[in-house]
C-alpha cells in the first residue's frame, strides 16, 4: 500500500478499528521486507561483520593468535551467521522501521506536528548509532572487569561466538535504546500524556529510575557501564524537558488543522 493509498480518515480525523488494523498490517509488511533485505546483505558480509564484532574480544586477549572463538556445537557457525545476518537486517532497516512507526502514529497528531517526520527518523537513527557505538567502546572495559573479577591467572579466557555475540548485541541494543530515551519523552509531551513541569518535578525519582533501568537493560552489571549509560540518559532527561517546553509553547501558539 502506497502512502497515497493509506486509509482515509473520518471527518473527525480518526480511523475505524479495521482501518487501524489494515494500516498496522501494511506497515509491518513493509518493515519485515526491509529487515529481510538487510539480512541478506548481512549474510553476504558476515566475514567482515564478524571481524569487526570480535574487536572488543581481541582487545582483552594477550595476543592476536589467541583471538579465536571456541566452537562447542556442530551447527554453531551456521547459527551464528544467521544471528549476525538477522541483527544486521534490523540495523540496516532502522530508517524504514522508524519511518513506518512515524507514519502509523501521525494520525493522532496535529497537521503541523506531522512535519517532524524527518527530524524524528534522523534523530532516532543518530541517537541509536551513538548509543551502540558507545556500547562497543565500553564492552572491552566491561569484559576486562568480568574476566578479572575471578583473580589473575585463575581462568583461561575463551568465549564461544554465540555467548560473546549475545553479550555484545545486548549491550549495543541496551545502549541504543537508552539513547532513544529523549525521543520517547518528547513524544509523550507532544501527545499531552505528560507535561514538562511534571518531568521537572520528577528529577530526583528520575535519577533512581534511570540507574535501575540501566542496570536491567545492560547485561554486564559492571559499574563502568552503569555510569557510562546513566549519565547521558539523565542529560537526555533534562534536554527533553527543554525541548518539551519549546514544542508545547509552539503547539499552543499554532492553531490545529
Amino acid at each position: 500500500m502506497t502512502e497515497a493509498s493509506a486509509p482515509a480518515e473520518h471527518d473527525d480525523g480518526r480511523m475505524s478499528l479495521m482501518e487501524h488494523i489494515g494500516e498496522f498490517r501494511d506497515r509491518m509488511v513493509k518493515t519485515a521486507t526491509a529487515v529481510f533485505v538487510g539480512a541478506l546483505v548481512g549474510w553476504f558480509l558476515f566475514p567482515r561483520l564478524l571481524d569487526f564484532a570480535k574487536g572488543p574480544y581481541c582487545d582483552i586477549q594477550p595476543s592476536v593468535e589467541e583471538c579465536r572463538f571456541l566452537q562447542t556445537e556442530v551447527l554453531e557457525q551456521f547459527s551464528i551467521r544467521l544471528t549476525v545476518a538477522g541483527y544486521s537486517g534490523l540495523a540496516l532497516a532502522m530508517p524504514v522501521i522508524l519511518w513506518q512507526l512515524w507514519r502509523f502514529i501521525t494520525p493522532g497528531l496535529h497537521q503541523h506536528e506531522k512535519r517532524y517526520a524527518v527530524p524524528f527518523v534522523l534523530s532516532g537513527i543518530v541517537l541509536f548509532v551513538l548509543g551502540a557505538s558507545l556500547a562497543f567502546w565500553t564492552v572491552p572495559r566491561a569484559l576486562a572487569f568480568l574476566v578479572g573479577i575471578g583473580g589473575d591467572g585463575q581462568f583461561e579466557t575463551f568465549f564461544t561466538a554465540s555467548n560473546y555475540l549475545s553479550f555484545l548485541v545486548k549491550m549495543m541494543i541496551g545502549f541504543g535504546l537508552g539513547f532513544e530515551f529523549p525521543i520517547l519523552l518528547v513524544f509523550l509531551q507532544l501527545a499531552g500524556l505528560i507535561r514538562p513541569e511534571q518531568l521537572g518535578s520528577w528529577r530526583r525519582y528520575a535519577v533512581v529510575a534511570i540507574v535501575v533501568l540501566v542496570a536491567v537493560i545492560t547485561p554486564s552489571g559492571d559499574p563502568f557501564s552503569l555510569m557510562v549509560l546513566s549519565v547521558p540518559m539523565y542529560l537526555f532527561y533534562e534536554m527533553s524537558i527543554i525541548l518539551g517546553r519549546l514544542l508545547t509553547r509552539r503547539r499552543s501558539a499554532t492553531p490545529a488543522n
